[in-house]
């Protein structure tokens, strides 16, 4: 018998109750619906989506402010993801502007080089992507190039999740992504059980094994699942980096409210490479009056299918919400892997 087998029929046996486990990370929902696990999973086990897709949660207002610099002749230089996601007038896509796809800030470094116009990156993502722009920053790029900070921080998200009690949870699968960067230490103050997993099948069931033995032994902490990525303390100096160029700031996320210390924004000693702050770009709440029920997705109050647009109205060709855009997006997976509930 396989592990993974091995793993699956100790499920079976251990999952003696209803349990609900919430992952924030788009890569496991990609997996989990591209190996079929809920499929030979327990009934009474779920797997729960949270807002682990960045572009997903990525607001109106942001997107919106990047069509502002468009407007203003800025080349905005961005991950092709961004590119569809819904504004409240059109996306970047849709605009006139000049708009290019670039696979990091590096790239779009390169573009500023090579012109005297202004350039943007827009500078999306968690944990993950945000030292490598710290030490882009660091690094002093040509004075025509600039970001438009729409970095978020995973642990905020979390624990607005806990204290909204909105989804009834019994625990949370980390992502490995985020934790191989930052460690799992920040984690450690939410008294819930938690696991670190890896992103293979295999990876995911042993992480919700782990979740599972800590419901029914009563322990609530922090485990580690993916030892051969992840550490307690993460990667220290891509840390250090992050914290020098960036700050915790108040921000709001798609489908949430704002959520304290939940975003990052240059410290103001690089304000030079602010695009908000350089251009005078304002980023305004804006009110969302759409079927779509991204927000209640992203929560993790609702899945895909229980939009009355997946799938008719809303597909990866003509999106209505942000998470059948982005390839980390719940719908786009489910749209892709797994579109019969």
């Amino acid at each position: 018998m396989s592990r993974g087998k091995e793993i699956i029929e100790s499920l079976r046996t251990l999952a003696d109750r209803n349990y609900a486990f919430m992952h924030i990370c788009g890569t496991h929902e990609a997996s989990i619906a591209r190996s079929g696990l809920r499929s030979v999973l327990p009934g009474n086990l779920t797997i729960v989506m949270g807002p682990g897709c960045p572009v997903c949660i990525t607001p109106q207002g942001e997107i919106d402010a990047a069509l502002e610099l468009a407007d203003k002749d800025c080349i905005l230089a961005t991950y092709g993801d961004l590119l569809r996601v819904p504004g409240s007038e059109g996306s970047l896509e849709s605009c006139r502007g000049d708009v290019r796809v670039v696979q990091g800030v590096h790239k779009a470094v390169e573009i500023a080089e090579k012109t005297d116009r202004e350039v943007v990156f827009l500078s999306v993502g968690f944990e993950t992507t945000a030292p490598t722009v710290a030490a882009t920053i660091l690094q002093s790029p040509p004075e025509n190039f600039s970001i438009l900070s729409l970095h978020r921080l995973v642990p905020p998200a979390m624990q607005w999740l806990l204290e909204q009690g909105e989804a009834k949870l019994d625990g949370f699968m980390l992502p490995g992504h985020v934790c191989a960067v930052m460690g799992y230490e920040e984690y450690e103050k939410f008294p819930v059980p938690q696991v670190v997993a890896g992103f293979e099948p295999e990876d995911i069931l042993l992480g919700l094994l782990m979740l599972v033995n800590q419901v029914r032994e009563g322990r609530a902490e922090v485990e580690n699942a993916y030892p051969r990525v992840v550490s307690r303390e993460g990667n220290v100096r891509a840390k250090k980096l992050m914290y020098e160029v960036f700050e915790p700031y108040d921000a709001e996320w798609r489908g949430f409210p704002v959520i304290p210390r939940s975003g990052l924004r240059l410290q103001e000693q690089f304000a030079a490479y602010d695009a908000q702050t350089k251009f005078d770009v304002e980023i305004r709440h804006v009110d969302t009056h759409s079927a779509c029920i991204c927000d209640r997705v992203l929560r993790g109050v609702a899945r895909p299918t229980d939009c009355k647009l997946f799938g008719t109205a809303c597909t990866p060709r003509k999106p209505v919400g942000a998470c059948m855009v982005s390839h980390e997006g719940a719908c786009k997976i489910w749209y892709l892997y797994q579109r019969n509930p």
